[in-house]
């Protein structure tokens, strides 16, 4: 008798878009030249290992044994996924143009750490770089700039989850960015009191002073 368990399991993500990745796939290995019969897995079957892993956070082993491949193949059909994906993000100033271009009346920007692994990586008086205080757990600082109804337009390179939301704003050119297109259009950026004193196009909330009151404006 065998000593292994199949069984069934559902995605949940709709059809449409595998097949969309699995679109960017077989354009990539055109442009790649990868000859039929080449690879292991279809481009669907791929564009599905990798959003079992978005999705459910697959481990990559248990990805390699359900697909009959290699723990070095399936990290290589992983990677090849996510990078055609981020080829299709816009930069900042396509991102910013096009929120100029639908008239915009303002912007909303947030940081947010995303978990990982442990990263040995010493930071300043040799402190783990990647791990945030704040959430207690080590991750990657990913900055995100979305419209009114907080559909995200732009994500940001990853930094490490020790560093403050305004220092990776200001190390994305952020800062400057936004700042330069409330000045010309009006269009404010909307944030929390970590980009505090970011300058006069960011809007933020302000704190009650002790024994004090808000001003009008505040």
């Amino acid at each position: 008798m065998p000593t292994s368990v199949t069984y069934t399991a559902v995605l949940d993500a709709k059809r449409s878009t595998a097949e969309h990745l699995a679109g960017l796939l077989r354009d990539h290995r055109i442009v790649a030249r990868t000859r039929k019969g080449r690879r292991a897995l279809g481009c669907f079957k791929q564009a599905v290992l990798v959003l079992r892993w978005f999705l459910d956070g697959t481990r990559l082993a248990q990805l390699a044994r359900d697909n009959g491949l290699s723990a070095s193949t399936s990290y290589r059909y992983l990677h090849e996924g996510l990078t055609v994906l981020a080829a299709g993000a816009p930069d900042l100033a396509t991102a910013l143009e096009r929120a100029k271009t639908a008239g915009l009346t303002h912007l909303n920007l947030d940081g947010t750490v995303i978990r990982t692994d442990r990263v040995a990586a010493p930071g300043p008086n040799g402190a783990d770089l990647w791990w945030s205080g704040k959430h207690r757990h080590h991750g990657g600082n990913v900055q995100v700039i979305a419209t009114p109804d907080g559909w995200p337009i732009w994500v940001s390179p990853v930094r490490p989850g020790r560093e403050h939301d305004t220092t990776c704003a200001r190390h994305h050119g952020l800062i400057d960015a936004l700042n330069r297109i409330a000045a010309e259009l009006n269009m404010p950026t909307l944030v929390d009191l970590g980009y505090e004193n970011a300058g006069d196009g960011f809007r933020h909330p302000h704190k009650k002073p002790a024994g004090g009151e808000l001003t009008e404006e505040q």
